[in-house]
């Protein structure tokens, strides 16, 4: 689809969605809702089709391009700090250049790996040139006799000035040509790219680049425009001339611009990208090849039957529970999940096991959606009402719920997209588009295609299940048995955590062997899977790769670990004739400065939601809410502790869907209790609480048990490597659903 159809297009489904919140007129309304559903649906479709070549995906499901890079010191050793700052800058220009959920790691003592997933030719060359280019920026004034010194020079009449050198700029002209000229330049540089702090492409006439420096380099580039006013001065970038303009200001506040040579877009702004995040050393790229999903084809192949099973399962478990009703919430459910698939897929998201985890807990949001408004149906028809104002009823009563936690929900998603990368950011991008399409599918579609069959009155009346009646649990008197079955559990999980020490970590955060094994015959990831299974290394990233006629096995696992799994391969796949080629210690995916960003990120979310949460309801439900949060992720890693499991990269997505789930299902319960005590209900407050806690209690049952059916699918079907990750999200959603009742409510009342 072109930019200007893309643009017409969103200009139409603004104007509609204008018209559609202005009208008051219900039929008006419905028509405006149907347009605006097959719009948005045809434009998805059109943005994913064909899904194979539109859809990006990760390492983890598709593979990639791996670039071996070496740290190149001549005369001295490369240091732990040169080794660490190259990894923090390669990672910054990939994620500039977009190569979505790469793989950085240090090798070694003077190497990085490198991986990204999905390139084409072109992007391979592209982003060989980001990895590789050191980015030195200098600033040299040019002789102010130039033109006459370099004459004489050539002519063998004079001699290059001590403290200057000669550079040769070279510059298109009108024509087409390219032209050189001469410069003489100092040696030493009078300002350098350390100064600049941020750097951007713009466009003024032709593309060029915009600087902005420190304090201390603006008030060197004023110094030196004032003393040389009118003179030239050369910039240079890893030794050539960019550009070398005249000096035609005495004050530029800081801001200095690369332009000339006619620079395309992409060509600004790969510059701008290295300038912005410059190596300290100079690198080489010793080894690029094409490699395999580190998941396997198998474990993808099983993971895809096993959520296509799970998702079937959940919308046959929709319409039997609420009949006609339950299938107008699963058409909204494939449409949400259409426009959130078009919606990733136009934001150029690259879609990896955390994204997954994103969609997950999106589908999980949008079941919850529609319970909640079918749930307030049922006790609206049960008190009486007709179908078409107890429908008008349930959406109303139903949209605080609904908006509350969806926005909550929202606050954490927007700030980890705002200020964190890597996994987390793309969990942050699918959950942020999934939560707008689950707010559009649940309030906007649904309502429309129901008032097609309710307002017309081609559907008079509606039936559902009633599994789950109306209790009368005195939940909040159960109160200190549960905060001390938490404790006790937080307790335990603490106290395991602390025992085990580094081995509650993966190979993603603290680092590990990495192994590679070459054979001149084709060998599986499947078959390397299965012959190190007695080594419990099921989660192991193993890679398949093919180079000059011959087969490459990488394996990444913990430390001290590939001697075994050299002789457990060699020993199960004896005819593969298997050759060493590499056995040495790699870093951590999870560098310092990311984990560090997350963690910000995830703190700003939580003290969002207690602000949000305090404006909308009080501060005791705000402080119940962010320990219910807090309980729920401390009890999951703690039993994940407990279990002797590894917390890694796909982890993060897990725990981060668990804090999602938490929030959206204790603001669901708050609500409920809100709207107790603005009824006037007579009663004490424990009282209306205990009362609205069982009215929303089949609500609770029924979304965490329709979020859990594609969850159990994965842990029971979806193969060995995705286990541990469907086991975080089933203890977080159970644990979740516990808290939401007995850990969140007690709290507000105490």
């Amino acid at each position: 689809m072109t930019p200007a159809l893309t643009f017409v297009t969103g200009l139409v489904l603004l104007i509609l969605f204008g018209w559609y919140f202005a009208t008051e007129h219900g039929s008006k309304k419905r028509i405006l809702a149907t347009v605006l559903m097959l719009m948005l649906v045809a434009f998805s479709v059109a943005t994913i089709y064909p899904p194979k070549k539109k859809i990006a995906l990760g390492l983890d499901i598709q593979g990639g391009t791996s670039f071996l890079i070496r740290l190149v010191q001549a005369d001295k050793e490369v240091t732990r700090p040169m080794l660490e700052q190259a990894v923090e800058v390669i990672r910054k220009r990939v994620d500039y250049f977009g190569g979505g959920e790469p793989v950085i790691s240090p090798v070694g003592n003077d190497r990085i790996l490198v991986q990204i997933p999905g390139l084409d030719t072109a992007k391979i060359q592209e982003a060989r040139e980001q990895l590789s280019r050191v980015a030195k920026l200098e600033f040299a004034l040019v002789h102010p006799q130039n033109a006459e010194l370099t004459r004489q020079i050539d002519a063998g009449e004079g001699i290059i000035p001590p403290d200057y050198r000669m550079v040769v700029y070279k510059y298109p002209t009108q024509n087409g040509q390219t032209s050189e000229e001469k410069l003489l330049v100092h040696k030493r540089p009078d300002l350098t790219g350390d100064q600049i702090t941020h750097a951007s492409a713009a466009f003024q006439n032709d593309w060029q680049v915009s600087l902005e420096m420190n304090p201390e380099g603006a008030k060197k580039f004023d110094q030196l425009a004032a003393e040389h006013f009118q003179e030239r001065f050369a910039i240079l970038l890893d030794g050539s001339v960019q550009s070398a303009p005249s000096i035609n200001a005495k004050y530029f506040g800081g801001r200095a611009q690369i332009s000339g040579g006619r620079m395309g877009e992409q060509e600004a702004r790969n510059l701008a990208s290295v300038l912005e995040n410059p190596l300290q050393t100079p690198v080489s790229i010793e080894e690029e090849r094409s490699v395999s999903p580190t998941l396997g084809m198998d474990s993808i192949r099983a993971s895809v039957i096993a959520g296509l099973i799970g998702l079937a399962i959940t919308l046959l478990c929709v319409v039997v529970y609420y009949r006609f009703v339950g299938v107008i919430a699963n058409l909204a459910l494939l449409v949400n999940i259409i426009l959130l698939m078009g919606a990733l897929t136009m934001f150029h998201f690259v879609l990896t096991l955390p994204g997954i985890a994103g969609i997950i807990l999106t589908v999980g949001i949008a079941v919850d959606a529609s319970v909640l408004i079918y749930e307030r149906l049922r006790e609206e028809l049960g008190a009486g009402k007709s179908l078409k104002v107890a429908l008008q009823a349930a959406y109303d009563k139903a949209f605080s719920s609904i908006f509350d936690a969806n926005v909550t929900t929202l606050i954490t998603a927007a700030i980890l997209f705002w200020m964190a990368s890597g996994p987390v950011k793309g969990f942050a991008i699918s959950l942020t588009l999934g939560i707008l399409a689950s707010l559009f599918t649940a309030l906007i579609v649904g309502r429309s295609l129901l008032s097609w069959f309710v307002d017309t009155g081609r559907v008079k009346k509606i039936s559902m299940l009633h599994l789950i009646s109306s209790q009368h649990v005195n939940f909040l008197g159960k109160g200190p048995i549960a905060v001390a079955l938490s404790v006790a559990l937080i307790l335990a999980g603490a106290t395991a955590f602390v025992i085990r020490g580094d081995r509650n970590f993966g190979v993603d955060f603290k680092g590990g062997d990495l192994l590679t094994l070459s054979s001149t015959q084709p060998v599986s990831v499947h078959d390397v899977r299965e012959a190190i299974k007695p080594l419990h290394l099921d989660d192991a990233p193993i890679q398949q790769s093919e180079q000059g006629g011959r087969n490459y096995i990488t394996v990444r696992s913990p430390i001290n670990t590939s001697e075994s799994i050299q002789h457990q391969v060699t020993q199960a796949l004896p005819n593969a004739g298997f050759t060493v080629e590499r056995s040495e210690r790699v870093g951590a995916l999870v560098g310092g400065e990311l984990a560090k960003t997350s963690l910000w990120a995830l703190g700003i979310g939580i003290l969002g939601i207690l602000i949000y949460v305090t404006l909308r309801f009080e501060l005791s439900f705000a402080v119940g809410a962010i320990v219910a949060l807090l309980h729920d992720v401390l009890i999951t890693v703690g039993v994940f502790s407990l279990l002797g499991r590894e917390l890694t990269l796909t982890m993060v997505g897990a725990v981060l869907t668990i804090a999602g789930y938490s929030i959206n299902d204790t603001i669901v319960v708050y609500d409920r209790i809100r709207e107790g005590f603005a009824s006037g209900r007579k009663g004490s407050a424990e009282q209306i609480m205990n009362e609205s806690i069982n009215q929303t209690l089949s609500r609770t049952l029924l979304t965490s048990g329709v979020t859990l059916i594609p969850i159990l699918c994965l842990f029971f079907f979806g193969g060995s490597v995705l286990r541990d990750f469907a086991l975080a999200i089933i203890i977080g959603v159970v644990v979740g659903t516990y808290s939401s009742i007995f850990i969140a409510s007690p709290i507000v009342l105490w």
